[in-house]
């Protein structure tokens, strides 16, 4: 590991609002946050970018950035507690692993900015099945979850699913600034996004939610293992009485 990193992932082991691997915070985010606010997660957060934005715009939320790589949180949990933003908290750990640390009903959106469209691995992609599964388990009924992505591969792959899973789409857009449609939080662009906007690409963005039975993986996928440890779903079991209307 470079020296830089060490230095990073030294800093962030001091850091109020960076938590790794911790116990017991499942169904207790409100009391670490001090308040009951809404809360959206952002998967695959990278340097955090998204949560400190909507942070600032939005004091009225609680933003969780969920990244494995601390030496990239480093750069948003830094920025959040220079400026203050008790809002903004990011937490290191796999989001396979997403289960672990969040309760049913205890999240309110999901933002999943630019990830790796895992052109070979489908089974890796954030809006896969498997994972749409993991976070029926956390989610509200109705709760939006929104793909912003230069991946034509991935947009399309998550279409499909959506359809497959019959899940309900609010908000469908095949190029967001082609369209006019770079407004409010899509306006919000990372380190990443601006090189892929120099480099001519299009920007894709689709916001759904989860339907009120639950998620099944396709027949396609069921042959699929899993690559190692670390990458495992967390298959808990989902109460029938979740599925009740309330």
């Amino acid at each position: 590991m470079g020296h830089k990193k060490l230095i990073r992932f030294r800093a962030i082991d001091n850091y109020s609002n960076v938590l790794q691997y911790p116990e017991n915070m499942k169904g207790n985010w409100n009391a670490f946050f001090k308040n009951d606010h809404p809360i959206t997660l952002e998967l695959a957060c990278g340097k955090g970018e998204y949560s400190v934005n909507l942070g600032r715009e939005n004091k009225s939320r609680n933003y969780i950035g969920i990244d494995i790589k601390g030496n990239r949180i480093y750069n948003g949990a830094k920025t959040a507690l220079t400026e203050g933003l008790s809002n903004v908290a990011f937490l290191r750990v796999q989001i396979g692993q997403i289960t672990n640390y969040f309760a049913y009903n205890e999240v309110d959106e999901i933002w999943i900015i630019f990830p790796d469209p895992f052109l070979k691995k489908a089974k890796n992609r954030l809006t896969h099945s498997r994972f749409l599964r993991a976070y029926q388990q956390i989610l509200k009924r109705g709760a939006r979850i929104n793909l912003k992505t230069d991946s034509r591969e991935l947009y399309d792959f998550t279409l499909e699913t959506i359809e497959e899973n019959k899940c309900t789409i609010h908000e469908q857009i095949a190029d967001i600034y082609g369209q006019g449609k770079a407004t409010g939080p899509l306006a919000i662009q990372t380190f990443y996004e601006k090189s892929h906007l120099a480099e001519g690409r299009t920007i894709y963005f689709v916001s759904f939610s989860l339907p009120d039975t639950p998620i099944a993986v396709p027949d396609r996928f069921r042959d699929d293992k899993e690559s190692d440890h670390e990458e495992v779903i967390n298959e808990n079991i989902i109460e029938a009485d979740h599925w009740k209307k309330e």
